[in-house]
Order: structure tokens, then C-alpha cells, then sequence
């Protein structure tokens, strides 16, 4: 009996074992964006690193340059206020939040993608944060993000006295 019971309990285990990888895989297998009449839409889940994702997008369909808004569940959000005397970002991490608002560009920079991201996120208290985006991954649940793609490619180059990148635009004759 004890030896039946245990054969029942390894097929079992391994039953469910195969499941979960499955799921798994059926989840990293999962579409992350698709083609809208405007440009992409994409639907980003727990773990996804969004500003890595929209850099991947731009290179993979070769988006000339774009802007995009969003909504979501953040697991880390890290924003950065760019001290001008200084000339750099002073970080700062906020841990599963809401972002009630995400909006920014998408530009090149040679030959990469160039992000640049704002966003608000706001806490259990309702108290909210917000700024330059410079790191997103996605908590609990979901992030949608709407892309609209413009027909013209835009440069970023950095400028002084900032040393910031700035978005280059070409002149209307």
C-alpha cells in the first residue's frame, strides 16, 4: 500500500511539475504588443522591464520616432530629479506603486532607440510621485502601454550647458 501510494504521489508530482513549466512558458510566450491603426499597443506583465521593452520595439519594427502613454502596476519605479548645477539625476526608488500616468517619447541616438519618460505613481496612501522615469519594471497585475508613431525619424543629441539629451527637430521651410 505504502508503495502505491508513493508511485501515485511521484506521478502526480510530476504531473503538476509539467503544468507550471508549461504555464510558464505559455506566459514568456505571451505576445507583449500588436500592430493598432496608430502604432503598437502594448500589454507588459509582472517582471517586465518597460523601458528595456519599448527600446526592443523600436529596433525590432524600426519606429522612426513615436509617443506614448500608459497605465499600470509598478513593482519598482525609480524616478530622477536632474540637478542642473550638478548636471545629473538624483535617483529615487518607490516600491509597488500605481502609475496613474506614464507619457514620453521614443527618439534615436545614433543607432539606438532613445526613451525618454515621465510618469506619476502614487502609493496605498494615495500619495503620489512623480517625475523622469529613469527605470520601470511591472508588479502585480499589468502595464498597457499605447504607442503613436510618427512618419519622421528624430535625433536626440546632447546639448550644453545641460549635457542633457535633447530632442533635435527639423526646421519648417
Amino acid at each position: 500500500m505504502n508503495t502505491r501510494f508513493y508511485k501515485i504521489f511521484v506521478a502526480f508530482f510530476f504531473l503538476l511539475t509539467f503544468n507550471l513549466s508549461h504555464a510558464q512558458q505559455n506566459d514568456a510566450a505571451k505576445c507583449r504588443y500588436t500592430k493598432t491603426n496608430y502604432g503598437y499597443l502594448m500589454v507588459l506583465r509582472e517582471g517586465d522591464n518597460v523601458l528595456e521593452l519599448i527600446e526592443k520595439l523600436a529596433k525590432e519594427q524600426n519606429i522612426p520616432s513615436a509617443n506614448f502613454t500608459g497605465i499600470g502596476f509598478a513593482q519598482d519605479a525609480t524616478f530622477g530629479f536632474y540637478d542642473f548645477g550638478e548636471k545629473k539625476f538624483h535617483p529615487k526608488t518607490f516600491n509597488k506603486v500605481e502609475m496613474g500616468s506614464i507619457t514620453g517619447s521614443i527618439a534615436w541616438s545614433g543607432d539606438k532607440p532613445s526613451i525618454h519618460m515621465h510618469g506619476v505613481a502614487t502609493d496605498n496612501k494615495f500619495d503620489a510621485y512623480g517625475g523622469h522615469i529613469l527605470g520601470l519594471k511591472v508588479g502585480t497585475g499589468s502595464m498597457e502601454i499605447y504607442i503613436t508613431v510618427n512618419s519622421e525619424k528624430l535625433e536626440r543629441k546632447v546639448e550644453q550647458p545641460l549635457n542633457a539629451n535633447v530632442l533635435q527637430l527639423p526646421c519648417l521651410k
